[in-house]
């Protein structure tokens, strides 16, 4: 008779990450030696994954360090994020519905950049982060960055939805701003 462990095994799609990261590797050995792809992890989790599609593509490998931007006095709330490279997306929905001052989010965002920094010192020394311009994802979407408006603001859409915010604004889903 299959015990709970035994059913959950058999719901798992991937042995362990390495076992993932063999498994997407072979999803994208289209791009094996294409010398334009940068595997880029996220420390710790996925790090393991993107080392072995690294690998799988004979391509190099760094780190993509993340910090959310907890709403305060609800820390696991994320009203927004900054990554590696300057990326920093704040979803406007929470923000705004929560009534979050601009200070608060500032003042939230400088102490998890200190954080950030910390990280990345650890994990990549003195390297600085490559230059990802007009980079594409492998599904050849723009990359999140690109969902930042020019005063360095996020959108709140999800970098990974193909949906744009045009389809997002005749839907009603986003407003223009004055």
């Amino acid at each position: 008779m299959p015990g709970r462990w035994d059913t959950l095994l058999l719901s798992m799609r991937f042995l362990d990450r390495r076992d993932a990261g063999r498994q997407l590797a072979g999803k994208l050995s289209g791009y094996a030696g294409d010398p334009s792809v940068l595997v880029l992890g996220l420390p710790r989790g996925g790090v393991p994954v993107a080392f072995e599609v690294a690998q799988a593509l004979e391509a190099p490998l760094d780190v993509f360090v993340v910090r959310k931007l907890g709403v305060p006095g609800r820390r696991e709330l994320a009203m927004g994020a900054i990554a590696s490279g300057g990326l920093r997306v704040l979803n406007s929905d929470v923000i705004g519905s929560l009534r979050i001052a601009p200070a608060e989010v500032e003042s939230v965002a400088a102490m998890e950049l200190l954080e950030l920094e910390r990280q990345q010192r650890h994990y990549r020394g003195d390297t600085p982060f490559p230059n990802l311009g007009g980079a594409r994802d492998y599904c050849g979407r723009r990359r999140a960055g690109n969902r930042i408006d020019h005063a360095g603001r996020g959108t709140g859409a999800p970098a990974n939805r193909p949906e744009t915010d045009r389809h997002r604004r005749a839907r009603g889903g986003i407003r223009n701003r004055a």
